[in-house]
């Protein structure tokens, strides 16, 4: 193995030390985020790409997440900021209660809901759940949530002028003498002393900002196909809900609008893309939110892909390796709320883009919540999308088509608002293919759809879709027969699509 290949092990294994050394000397920023370096003889944890001199190898050892770090009485580096690093990608790539506790905790539910919500929405005691974390992460639920709410505060301390009792409260804590301890032993210095030094690698985002208004900067693993992802988003757009607009003054040339649905209330999203990261800017933001909407942007945009070890391993196939040669970086889109990805992707089912994007938008039209203080370019008032009791109650007076299917979407927003069907990021993927199976006017297509964005799941092949299959015609390649692509089927299929979609002179 290189210093530069991707380090991939079980959620629940011990990193590998010789592999994770070689990646430390190599300072590859591929490696931040997926393990964490802690140092005994400084008493701090790094980064692997770390500027600072190689420690000694008898000095180091691995853990998974930055709380087993913390649990173990480890700081956190001033100087490479480990906790400001893109997401690990084995929370998405393995199926088991650590990894799915993991995308869970980083939504927020153990400061909204606690331990026990936590364990209610894994089925599991909250015992046996602390149990398995401890043993498999290095540290228990309450720990990783504690790591959770330190980033955050992070965020609000060094991005906002917030007074220091504000960030306590809107990071999650219960006090403000809680908050001054974890950031002292997981910083080594006050909130205060903290405000004074510079961002993640000296890169602090000028500018003043009104409350509730913060403006971050997102790293992700390159290569990154932003002109696919912007394809994605405007094709998809729905009015009044979110729009791509062409700016001419940033690197890109365009930036993302977007409501977002959030526990507190929505706030509105501007999404900057740049070649080695994204900016982002929240508005009309309850701070509380703040960790989830970051979350929820990382997973709709997929920042916390491994691009290198997907493109490695699809690479083996020469099919693939002539699709990743003409666009590198290709991402699977996620979901912002997988009610509203379950509700789009059925009014999708057997019509045109064109024509489910009609549905979509009478549907946020006669149905989604005005927002009077964010406005769209025109002037017109911004919207939320419809939550399933509002479909439930009055979506047969929207929806037009055939009566079958707008009874299953019907039927589907029913069960979804009465919590029958509960589909969240931490729901095992098969699980909630299942799930969905079991719904009427819910076929494969949609499920595979519904589950590949709302999990993160890696390895979905949309053998179904028809773009899909006629891109398999164009290039001969036998859907039956894609177990070598494995666990990596989702950006194949993303390939796939791109190859039908440029053949017809929709996307570059």
């Amino acid at each position: 193995m290189t210093a530069g290949a991707p380090v991939q092990y079980p959620a629940h294994a011990a990193p590998d030390f010789d592999r994770c050394y070689r990646a430390v000397q190599a300072r590859d920023a591929r490696f931040d985020g997926q393990f964490f370096v802690t140092v005994r003889t400084t008493g701090i944890y790094c980064r692997p790409s770390c500027p600072a001199q190689t420690p000694r190898p008898q000095n180091v050892a691995f853990v998974l997440t930055a709380a087993a770090a913390q649990q173990q009485g480890y700081r956190a580096c001033r100087r490479c900021a480990p906790d400001a690093v893109p997401g690990s990608p084995q929370w998405n790539l393995n199926a088991d209660m650590s990894s799915r506790a993991m995308r869970l905790i980083a939504d927020g539910i153990v400061e909204r809901e606690g331990v026990d919500g936590l364990a209610a929405r894994l089925r599991y005691s909250p015992r046996h759940l602390t149990r398995v974390l401890t043993e498999h992460l290095g540290a228990g639920p309450l720990a990783l949530a504690r790591a959770h709410r330190a980033t955050n505060a992070r965020v609000l301390i060094q991005c906002t002028t917030m007074p220091m009792a504000d960030v306590a409260f809107a990071a999650g804590f219960a006090s403000v003498r809680q908050f001054n301890d974890t950031i002292r032993a997981v910083f080594d210095l006050t909130p205060t002393e903290l405000r004074r030094l510079p961002t993640s690698r000296g890169r602090r985002l000028e500018g003043e900002h009104a409350p509730g208004s913060v403006t971050l900067r997102l790293p992700f693993r390159p290569p990154y196909r932003w002109d696919w992802m912007r394809w994605f988003l405007a094709a998809h757009a729905a009015a009044g809900v979110e729009e791509v607009i062409d700016t001419p003054d940033t690197p890109l040339g365009w930036s993302y609008r977007r409501v977002l649905p959030l526990p507190h209330g929505p706030a509105l999203a501007v999404v900057e893309p740049h070649d080695d990261h994204a900016v982002v800017v929240l508005d009309h933001l309850d701070m509380r939110d703040l960790g989830v909407a970051v979350n929820r942007i990382r997973r709709q945009l997929d920042l916390d892909a491994d691009i290198a070890a997907a493109e490695d391993a699809l690479g083996a196939d020469s099919t693939m390796r002539e699709l990743i040669g003409r666009a590198p970086g290709l991402r699977a889109p996620g979901s912002l709320d997988p009610a509203e990805t379950i509700f789009r992707t059925m009014l999708g089912q057997q019509v045109s883009l064109a024509a489910a994007r009609n549905q979509i938008d009478r549907l946020v039209d006669a149905l989604g919540e005005p927002l009077e203080h964010l406005t769209e370019q025109g002037g017109r008032s911004l919207r939320t999308f419809p939550t399933p009791a509002a479909i439930a109650e009055r979506g047969h007076e929207v929806l037009r088509g055939p009566a079958r299917r707008v009874a299953a979407v019907i039927g589907v927003a029913r069960a979804l608002a009465e919590g029958r069907v509960e589909p969240h990021v931490g729901v095992d993927a098969s699980d909630l293919r299942a799930q969905l199976l079991e719904l009427p006017g819910i076929g494969p297509w949609t499920a595979d759809i519904v589950t590949m964005r709302v999990t993160g799941d890696p390895d979905v092949l949309l053998a179904n879709d028809l773009v899909v299959v006629r891109a398999a015609a164009d290039l001969r390649v036998d859907l039956r027969d894609t177990q070598h692509w494995a666990p990596w089927r989702s950006y194949a299929t993303m390939h796939l699509w791109r190859h039908r979609l440029d053949a017809t002179g929709q996307v570059v």
